[in-house]
């Protein structure tokens, strides 16, 4: 099933991919879409899983709003998709800012949540390194495109677009580790070794998760979904599928868990 649906009173774009398995939604990035990961990681994840994907207000195949973007919004979004499609906790895999809404909806919902995957994930505004975001820079260039082959509102809305979400991430997230701690679902945080969230953070997000495992994809940048699917999912399918925590010979972090 792929088609509008009402989200917190918005069209919005969502696609059900069915199947017999656990369900799975896939949070897109900033200015992305869910076409980004379900082309990609989704692939190795379908036979698994119920791939379940929406775009956000301004992305992919959804209109824009005449509201500025916010983080607590969009979480709020994602328990609404979660109410409506998953009969159940889900499980949810998000990139950049979908991985911040991840985790926004396992504070707010845990009773929505299996498992979490989050990748180029900061739950802080001071744990991203400056981006080159120049109109002709490489990255807009491309996200541009794929805006415009999808948006109703036309490839000319882009720019308002880009502006929003600009302003979102140098105003937001403001989550601190004490609030991470909370999270008690199982947490896989993966991320590129060359990443513009910054080392340091992402060890710091790891440290707080009681139930979190770290890995960190040598050869990655921030695209790293796009960069390497088959590593990811070869990642990401074992963590999904373990009962239990990890067993290790050498425990240190997770003795006595």
């Amino acid at each position: 099933m792929a088609g509008i649906v009402d989200i917190e009173g918005h069209p919005t774009w969502l696609e059900d991919r069915g199947g017999n398995g656990a369900p799975l939604l896939l949070l897109h990035g900033g200015l992305s879409n869910s076409d980004a990961l379900l082309g990609t990681i989704g692939a190795g994840l379908a036979e698994h899983y119920r791939l379940i994907a929406f775009d956000r207000p301004g992305h992919g195949y959804t209109a824009d709003t005449v509201a500025d973007f916010h983080y607590s919004d969009m979480a709020r979004e994602a328990v609404s998709v979660l109410g409506k499609v998953a009969a159940g906790p889900a499980h949810l895999v998000g990139w950049s800012d979908g991985g911040i809404i991840a985790l926004l909806v396992a504070l707010a919902r845990p009773d929505l949540v299996a498992k979490m995957v989050v990748i180029g994930t900061n739950y802080h505004v001071d744990g991203i390194q400056p981006v080159d975001m120049d109109p002709d820079s490489p990255v807009l260039q491309e996200l541009g495109r794929a805006y415009a082959e999808r948006s109703p509102d036309g490839p000319g809305h882009f720019e308002a677009v880009a502006r929003k979400g600009m302003q979102l991430i140098s105003t937001e997230p403001s989550l601190t580790t004490s609030q991470i701690s909370r999270i008690r679902q199982p947490v896989l945080v993966a991320v590129g070794d060359d990443d513009i969230v910054t080392l340091p953070h992402t060890i710091s997000l790891y440290e707080a998760l009681p139930n979190g495992q770290l890995a960190v994809i040598p050869g990655a940048s921030h695209g790293l979904p796009l960069e390497q699917p088959a590593t990811l999912t070869s990642l990401m399918l074992p963590f999904l599928a373990a009962e239990g925590p990890p067993r290790t010979l050498m425990p240190v972090r997770r003795r006595g868990r």
